[in-house]
């Protein structure tokens, strides 16, 4: 299965782009050139993410903690379909 988001990643900034998550990854993109390269198509493999939490500041900002240490944090307009679908695919 696979679903679409509308979000902004936090990063310097909010930089608008998609959250796409299906059974391996999630994937976000964006078609803005101002960023680095490898943050315009960011794939998060789903075994790689050792933890995700929540902060609310205006919009919820979840916070993708990866085993490597890496951090990436996405404002994501629809906090419950997106946890519904994340737990959906990873159990």
């Amino acid at each position: 299965m696979k679903y679409t988001f509308a979000c902004s990643m936090v990063n310097h900034g909010l930089i608008g782009g998609g959250l796409i998550l299906d059974d391996e990854a999630l994937t976000y993109r964006t078609g803005k050139l101002t960023i680095e390269p490898r943050l315009r198509n960011l794939v998060l493999p789903l075994e790689e993410i050792e933890s995700v939490s929540w902060k609310n500041v205006v919009f919820p900002i979840a916070t993708f903690t990866m085993k490597s240490g890496e951090e990436y944090r996405f404002m994501i307009f629809n906090r419950m379909r997106f946890e519904r679908a994340y737990w959906d695919i990873i159990g």
